[in-house]
């Protein structure tokens, strides 16, 4: 019997994780409504409907579904795979409508649920039929075993790389900020905010996530591959862009571009041509470090009132559960590759 791919299991964990933050934050005003927790199950639907809704609704299981299906090949009939997708997905959409009684900023509802399991029904029925690029002669798997480091390291590290994607679409951040806890605790900014002081900050935030994430990239891969890194740069900066877009108004997709940004990607990018030339526990022990000094460059660094002026001030819906996603992965990501960093410096062969 063939065992499936790990890759997909594993970003089934994630993509799941992932829906119940979103779906329950901010998690806070925990509360009993008095209504009977299933009545949301026999309530009729919504007499008016917002399409995008129902889209993004479908959207979000998708990509559940998709990673479900190869995760859960191991010999069985097809159309047993679909079912079980159908039923896993279904039960975690029920999950979060029942426990959304319980949260003021949520409601529970049978249109919500019948969606997410379609989004959930197609992502299976994509990843029935293009899930082999996960199989071992498959694409993915034929790319990651020739450029990734193999076993989990190597998958651990690819979902590295796929959350620091998604912290990117944070627009009220400095240019690649990640790590700032403030957002999660409600802290103030420790510095107040002037001008000349931001861009000399800025600059070396993102000076050092360049080179921090550039040599983290250099461990995880086999072999140094400049080009492998600048493409992670670029798809990071491209979603920038797309949350720039979409989230600051007015949009402006090169709003992250600014002189003390572009100086700090710049010198981050001649730092990281020199620090390519050291051995490989130089490069490790000195991600670890410019990963640590960015954290807490981010986390005394002053707030932006411009940036705050500028993104829009929607707080409901759909755009609540995005931006809390994406402030979440945002303020985590450092840490997560710090305790990468530290595994993998446990294990002598890497």
């Amino acid at each position: 019997m063939n065992q499936p791919a790990p890759l997909p299991r594993y970003l089934s964990v994630v993509c799941g994780l992932l829906i119940l933050y979103v779906c329950l934050h901010p998690f806070s005003g925990w509360r009993d409504s008095g209504v009977p927790p299933l009545d949301f199950l026999t309530e009729p639907w919504p007499k008016y409907t917002i399409w995008s809704d129902i889209w993004e609704n479908v959207a979000g299981y998708l990509p559940f579904g998709f990673v479900l299906a190869p995760a859960l090949k191991t010999g069985r009939r097809p159309w047993w795979i679909f079912v079980l997708v159908l039923l896993i997905c279904a039960g975690l959409s029920f999950s979060v409508e029942f426990v959304q009684n319980y949260l003021p900023t949520r409601v529970a509802s049978n249109l919500d649920l019948a969606t997410n399991v379609l989004g959930g029904a197609i992502g299976g029925i994509a990843g029935l039929r293009w899930g082999k690029i996960f199989d071992d002669n498959g694409l993915v798997q034929h790319w990651r075993s020739s450029h990734v480091l193999p076993g989990h390291v190597g998958e651990m590290g690819l979902i590295l790389v796929g959350l620091w994607w998604l912290s990117q679409l944070e627009p009220t951040t400095t240019l690649f900020g990640d790590g700032d806890l403030r957002v999660i605790f409600d802290l103030p900014a420790p510095m107040e905010f002037s001008a000349q002081r931001y861009m000399t900050l800025e600059s070396a935030i993102v000076a050092f996530n360049t080179l921090g994430l550039g040599l983290l990239l250099m461990r995880i891969l086999r072999h140094l591959r400049i080009g492998a890194v600048l493409l992670v740069l670029a798809v990071g900066l491209g979603l920038r862009s797309l949350a720039d877009y979409v989230f600051i108004m007015p949009a402006d997709p090169l709003h992250w571009a600014t002189t003390s940004g572009l100086r700090g990607l710049v010198l981050g990018l001649l730092l990281l041509a020199a620090a390519s030339r050291l051995p490989r526990w130089g490069q490790h022990s000195l991600a670890s470090l410019t990963l640590l000094s960015q954290t807490a460059l981010v986390n005394v660094a002053p707030d932006n009132p411009f940036i705050d002026a500028s993104v829009r001030t929607v707080q409901a819906g759909h755009f609540l559960n995005f931006y809390g996603l994406t402030q979440f992965s945002a303020a985590l990501w450092p840490f997560l590759a710090l305790a990468y960093l530290s595994a993998l410096a446990g294990l002598r062969r890497y």
